[in-house]
């Protein structure tokens, strides 16, 4: 099976445009783009896809031995990328793609043109003199929680990480989201991406970056954009006004015109 079939590839917009690849976050899916990737097809070759085990990838070719770090989720993206031919590529990556896109241009830097980073974390865990967000009994007790009753952890968190309490048919959708995926390999993708460490790689970005980072995220707080910036040299900080982690849904239009602005200003 080809890789585009198997992560259930899909292009929209003009075959000869510059090409702009969007990836999902934790336990989402293409989907999640949906208010925000057409925006693009006019001037740009559209390509999305759902990481292995989600969405409508083949989820039988999920294999555990080989999923147990981000580089794998960045060898996927490279693949779809050489058997798509694509080069000069602007890749938007959401929350932990945000790290697999950055591994797959440190891989291959002349792939890609721009990294669009969505609400990015290089490592959840605090650490001396890094904020990350969570402390070592913080994880232990999410991964805990998740592998003990995903459907449980699912409805309770997923409209936390959302953000907009007002608005909780966001939250719903986030969390349907979740419980549509199989809870083994949430589970797995849920330890790789929470104990990731990939600070050492932010200074091997050579292409210029887009840092989105959203108030009043419980995934990514403000430290962790400033340290992303800090630590990517041709590197942009923009501070949305939207909350929660995901802008993609519930602030499209920010997002967009964020990500517009930056390929504009070249």
């Amino acid at each position: 099976m080809t890789i585009t079939l198997r992560n259930n590839v899909t292009v929209t917009g003009a075959p000869g445009n510059q090409p702009m690849l969007f990836a999902h976050g934790f336990g989402c899916d293409q989907q999640m783009w949906r208010f925000v990737a057409p925006r693009f097809e006019a001037t740009h070759r559209v390509v999305l896809f759902d990481h292995l085990g989600f969405g409508g990838s083949d989820v039988s070719a999920y294999d555990f031995h080989r999923y147990t770090d981000l580089q794998a989720y960045a060898d996927d993206v490279l693949r779809i990328c050489a058997e798509l031919d694509l080069t000069d590529v602007v890749f938007v990556g959401h929350s932990v793609s945000a790290m697999i896109g950055v591994l797959a241009a440190v891989a291959e830097p002349e792939r890609f043109a721009r990294l669009v980073l969505v609400g990015p974390s290089p490592r959840y865990l605090d650490d001396t003199d890094y904020v990350g967000g969570f402390s070592e009994a913080d994880i232990t007790g999410l991964l805990d929680s998740l592998a003990s009753n995903y459907l449980g952890w699912s409805a309770a968190t997923a409209p936390a990480i959302m953000g907009n309490p007002d608005r909780p048919e966001l939250g719903a959708e986030l969390t349907n989201s979740f419980c549509r995926t199989d809870p083994k390999i949430a589970e797995q993708f849920a330890r790789v991406t929470f104990l990731s460490d990939n600070r050492a790689d932010l200074p091997k970005v050579t292409v210029p970056t887009l840092i989105l980072q959203c108030s009043d995220d419980m995934i990514a707080p403000p430290e962790v954009g400033e340290y992303t910036h800090r630590m990517i040299p041709a590197s942009e900080l923009v501070q949305l006004e939207a909350t929660g982690h995901c802008p993609n849904l519930s602030a499209p239009d920010e997002t967009a015109t964020a990500i517009e602005r930056f390929l504009a200003a070249r």
